[in-house]
């Protein structure tokens, strides 16, 4: 069974952000000393959606082979553990760029909530087994990365993109209450790995 899947993040929340400040504040000290400028603290805790130790996932949108894309919401734990009890009989796992974002944040998360896997997957680099990255497979493991969007244009596929919200949006739109409309972008993300997928191992024309 093919697993094609997409996470939407956001940044840290609740008392960890009195963390976060602390951290900002040692890297505010040290910038100072080294005659740099650092970033204003929303723009550091906002980064922190790119980072499993202290982000936090919103969403995990999925679909097994050709089934219609499901999407798992709410509390952290119990999205990752229905994700790994659907993982456990996936036999090739695919997305873009989940070998270095979506994959690891979600095993860093699985170990801070006690999530066990239900899986334990090679992060070996230069192969496509059990993890079919379309961006690493794309650049067949050169140095640069294409976007998703940037991807299904060149081949001729609808874009997720196109419906006005990306990936640097997630955040201001779960502020604004607009949780509905970031699922529907993860599973328009998880349709487009899956097109992509299926054009660059001729599967569709």
């Amino acid at each position: 069974m093919k697993l094609f899947f997409d996470i939407e993040t956001l940044p840290v929340g609740g008392e960890q952000i009195n963390l976060i400040k602390k951290f900002w504040e040692e890297a505010k000290t040290q910038s100072k000393k080294r005659g740099r400028e650092v970033s204003s603290f929303d723009d550091y805790m906002r980064n922190t959606s790119f980072q499993g130790e202290f982000g936090r996932i919103f969403c995990i949108a999925y679909a097994k082979d050709d089934e219609p894309v499901k999407c798992l919401t709410g509390d952290e734990t119990r999205m990752l553990e229905d994700f790994w009890a659907n993982a456990r009989s996936a036999d090739l796992f695919i997305g873009h760029n989940v070998m270095d974002f979506d994959f690891r944040f979600i095993y860093k998360r699985s170990v801070i909530h006690g999530v066990r896997p239900s899986r334990e997957l090679s992060f070996a680099r230069y192969r496509s087994d059990p993890i079919f990255d379309t961006m690493r497979e794309w650049e067949k493991w050169g140095a640069q990365g294409v976007g998703l969007h940037k991807l299904c244009l060149a081949l001729g596929l609808v874009s997720p993109k196109d419906e006005g919200i990306d990936g640097s949006q997630v955040y201001d739109y779960f502020l604004a209450g607009k949780g509905d409309e970031i699922v529907e972008y993860c599973k328009r993300d998880v349709e487009a790995v899956r097109n992509v997928y299926n054009r660059m191992t001729f599967r569709a024309s």
